[in-house]
């Protein structure tokens, strides 16, 4: 529920009503509890805020703040305790443990399967369908995460410890722990030495993740939990988890050994050669995908999935806290950027470009490239083999999915016509219809009808059934085919407030423009506030807003300074009409 960020609606101070009613409610949900101990984590004169807040998913969820720490959370009427609290009162919940690289796929929105949980030699805790249970990891009874049982303990042990035991809410190192000031957990020695010593002994067997320790100490148990905070760990060759000397290649090194060294090389070639000074901040999707990729060695391909940091932004924070090589930062909610670069770090200085990288050039040249000015890209329309007019194109030996200009549609068509000699003899305007022509483009209801179709009109349904695409072709890069219609570059005029005006522009990145360098541009010519967010709904869009009504100055820049074409930008024609004052 919180392994994505989340937005705070408010935050006010409770009333000594509501305090009252919460202690109740607490009361109630868990008679474990006593009125001392429910006194003690909820003082009658300690400060306690209640924040509303939206999930990345849009559940509305109410969280009780204790001292900058969420203590309790409420969804749909129903009380549930945070980690913070169960550090506190760790039986105060039924414990299902597991390991702690199970709690890393938890974390990340996972659900606790039932293969993944430790059975201890007393059994299974007895719990029901719906009832709340904590988590907790090996060799240490501090909670660590919060869920409801998919199904009874009987069933469980029925179903031979397969499929989901644990609808998981919230975990250690989530979004909600990260509300607070994400202390780590306590260590709490388990109460059965017992258990403790046969979790280390099947430490090693089926559905265990975690590496080998020295022992099984409670300190050792909090180190490993230590290394599962949002601080990423740079990964040391043999600390892959699930891969051993059985994978590894001839050289010694795993793929994701491979992988983790080329992204390394790639970010060090980018910082050296590609950015300077005056491109920060620069975001980071942009730093990928103009500059690491641009670095990669010719003959390899960068795959940051391949590697052990799965995501860029896990690796950018290893390159941030771990070597303080560069500072990261959220300008905009749900955007990062690369704000400040070590270019005198040990690291930088003694990197040397590879005789085999894409990128052989002096840093000089390397710098009068990235200062080339903006050229708006080709834009085509390419037509896409469909199943239904796939015997059309056989003789032309192209499969479904082929892409194709219409000057080459109508050539492969006109072949096919005159090779299967349809032309009609009488009038060689008319093409004659056999029946691949008619199974591929005549409806049902013109079977009977239709036996003869001019050039034109064979050419037109055969583009109309052809799945639309687009390409770009950027002067100097390798062509961007997508599917569809290229959308226009969308601006927009919204009120905010009272008669307060906000442009909005999107679409921008389609085109190969800088979302933030047309935010920083505006912003100092119209001199107003600027920001970018995420688009909703869209997954690697962002919005452009401009505090005013700007679409004059916005269709300056993109049409006058960028040159593209009216054709693709949506809502120019309703800008002010100059000479006209309201």
């Amino acid at each position: 529920m919180f392994a994505k960020p989340f937005r705070v609606k408010c935050n006010i101070a409770i009333k000594g009503s509501d305090r009252r009613k919460l202690k109740a409610d607490i009361s109630t949900a868990f008679p474990i509890l006593s009125a001392e101990q429910i006194s003690e984590l909820i003082p009658n004169k300690e400060e306690l805020n209640v924040v509303k807040i939206y999930t990345h998913k849009g559940d509305s969820v109410t969280l009780y703040v204790m001292h900058k720490n969420p203590i309790f959370f409420e969804v749909e009427r129903k009380l549930y305790p945070t980690v913070y609290t169960l550090w506190l009162f760790p039986d105060l919940l039924p414990v299902f443990t597991t390991w702690p690289a199970v709690l890393q796929k938890l974390a990340g929105g996972a659900d606790l399967m039932l293969p993944g949980i430790v059975v201890p030699p007393s059994g299974l805790p007895g719990v029901k369908q719906g009832d709340l249970c904590a988590i907790t990891v090996v060799r240490n009874r501090a909670p660590v995460g919060i869920g409801t049982a998919t199904m009874s303990t009987a069933e469980m042990l029925g179903a031979g410890m397969k499929g989901k035991g644990l609808s998981v809410f919230h975990t250690y190192t989530d979004q909600l722990w990260a509300f607070g000031d994400k202390s780590s957990p306590p260590t709490i020695a388990p109460s059965d030495p017992e258990h403790a010593d046969s979790e280390e002994h099947s430490e090693g067997s089926e559905g265990a993740e975690e590496e080998e320790e020295p022992s099984p100490s409670t300190n050792t148990a909090a180190g490993t939990l230590q290394d599962l905070q949002t601080t990423p760990h740079c990964p040391e060759p043999e600390e892959k988890a699930g891969e051993g000397s059985e994978e590894a290649e001839e050289d010694g090194r795993t793929p994701q050994e491979q992988m983790d060294e080329l992204l390394l090389q790639c970010f060090l070639h980018a910082l050296k050669i590609k950015v300077k000074k005056s491109d920060l901040p620069l975001l980071t999707s942009t730093f990928l995908r103009n500059h690491m990729f641009a670095c990669c060695p010719s003959g390899k391909q960068l795959d940051i999935k391949k590697s052990s940091y799965k995501k860029l932004s896990k690796f950018l924070q290893c390159m941030q806290q771990q070597r303080k090589l560069i500072q990261v930062k959220e300008l905009s909610k749900g955007v990062e950027s690369i704000v400040e670069v070590d270019w005198k770090h040990r690291e930088i200085r003694s990197f040397s470009v590879s005789e085999g990288s894409v990128l052989e050039v002096a840093p000089e040249e390397s710098c009068r490239d990235a200062e080339k000015p903006y050229h708006p890209p080709e834009i085509s329309t390419l037509y896409s083999v469909s199943t239904r007019l796939l015997p059309l194109f056989r003789d032309a030996q192209l499969k479904k999915g082929a892409v194709l200009t219409a000057a080459e549609v109508r050539t492969i068509i006109t072949n096919y016509v005159k090779s299967n000699e349809l032309v009609d003899e009488i009038n060689k305007n008319y093409v004659t219809i056999n029946p691949i022509l008619c199974d591929s483009l005549l409806d049902k209801q013109e079977y009977q009808e239709i036996e003869k179709l001019k050039w034109d009109d064979l050419f037109n349904r055969c583009l109309d059934r052809m799945q639309h695409c687009h390409q770009l072709l950027f002067p100097g890069q390798e062509p961007i085919i997508r599917k569809g219609h290229i959308e226009p570059i969308d601006i927009t005029i919204v009120s905010r407030g009272s008669n307060k005006k906000v442009t909005l522009i999107k679409n921008l990145e389609l085109y190969g423009l800088e979302p933030h360098s047309i935010a920083s541009i505006l912003q100092q010519r119209v001199q107003a506030s600027s920001a970018v967010n995420p688009l909703p709904g869209s997954k690697d869009k962002v919005l452009v807003q401009i505090q005013g009504n700007q679409l004059v100055h916005v269709g300056r820049l993109l049409v006058d300074e960028y040159k593209i074409p009216q054709k693709h930008i949506l809502g120019l024609d309703k800008a002010p009409k100059p000479g006209k004052k309201k």
